[in-house]
């Protein structure tokens, strides 16, 4: 099947490889248009150094690329979504299937990623998301994802493009809760990162793990979520490997943080872009407009856009007033 991938990044270029080793006739499009003879003679992406690039995968720097497509999966970082997709929509043939596979809210607007790809393409967009982290996926570790759609034919035909012995792909009905837990889990993994920085344990992770958790499914509840989509791999299971894992940049971002690093100091030295940064502005932003309590990404906010100390961030939130855990779920 002829494909294409739009964005280069690391998830990007994982996914590409994937369809590449299922058989798909494949075309990855980058901005970083000075990088393509590079890739090509050393079959090497710098975004990925650890994998090798197929020597069928195409590469381009050119919308038109997705022309003649039966799937395009939409890889871009958050915040240049809208732009792309623009740039790729006049290519996309009518019965071509859109995959979202970018995790994050749009600034301003507060839109998941689906929507934004939705609004500048005109179709139905299938969530492709689920704990993976690229550089695991790349090398064929056994990897989980959720294919999330309105249409379970859509979501089907996502699942068998992808599904490979080492990757198995679910489906699912509720592609507002997939997003949402993809988009919200990073921000609970900054501040886990921040609890490393800081020199806690175990214990403190576990209890942000969890109450952060309870955050993401009372917004995505009210936000039109299933609650159970937060208990499977687009809720707990992202949460558990971006929390828990130093290939996660928002981890490894907040450890800075925690550090003593500002934000952008801490962004920088990542390297690539944190989304969990962007999407604590739109989460405290939506939490504040649904009247949903969200202490810790009220806490992350203060903390990445207030200049706010963590220890007192952290203070604040284990001085809040005692509560019982099933009364404070608000979900269940």
């Amino acid at each position: 099947m002829k494909t294409a991938v739009v964005g280069s990044g690391a998830w990007g270029t994982a996914l590409a490889i994937r369809l590449c080793q299922n058989g798909h006739d494949v075309t990855m499009w980058t901005y970083e248009t000075e990088l393509i003879p590079e890739m090509n003679a050393t079959h090497r992406n710098p975004r990925l150094p650890g994998a090798v690039l197929p020597e069928t995968l195409e590469i381009s720097g050119d919308y038109s690329c997705v022309s003649g497509c039966k799937l395009v999966v939409i890889a871009s970082p958050s915040f240049p979504l809208r732009g792309v997709c623009r740039g790729v929509a006049p290519y996309l043939d009518e019965d071509a299937v859109v995959v979202s596979v970018t995790k994050g809210l749009e600034q301003g607007t507060h839109l998941r990623m689906s929507q934004v790809v939705a609004q500048e393409t005109g179709k139905n967009v299938v969530v492709l998301t689920g704990p993976s982290h690229a550089e695991e996926v790349s090398i064929n570790v056994p990897t989980g994802l959720l294919s999330a759609s309105t249409d379970q034919t859509l979501a089907e035909f996502v699942q068998d493009a992808f599904m490979a012995d080492t990757l198995r792909v679910y489906t699912s009905p509720d592609p507002v809760g997939a997003e949402l837990g993809a988009a919200l889990k990073n921000v609970i993994a900054l501040c886990a990162g921040i609890t490393d920085g800081l020199g806690f344990g175990d214990n403190t992770k576990a209890m942000l793990m969890t109450r952060g958790l309870t955050e993401m499914a009372r917004l995505g509840v009210a936000l039109g979520a299933h609650k159970e989509t937060f208990t499977g791999l687009a809720g707990v299971g992202d949460l558990i490997v971006t929390c828990t894992s130093m290939h996660s940049r928002n981890r490894r971002a907040g450890i800075l943080i925690g550090q003593g690093k500002s934000a952008q100091e801490a962004m920088k030295e990542v390297g690539a872009v944190v989304e969990g940064y962007y999407a604590a502005k739109s989460a405290y932003e939506l939490g504040k407009a649904q009247g949903i309590d969200m202490p810790i990404t009220e806490a992350a906010y203060r903390v990445l856009y207030e200049n706010a100390d963590v220890r007192d961030a952290v203070q604040a939130l284990l001085s809040r007033q005692r509560k019982a855990e099933p009364e404070d779920a608000g979900w269940l």
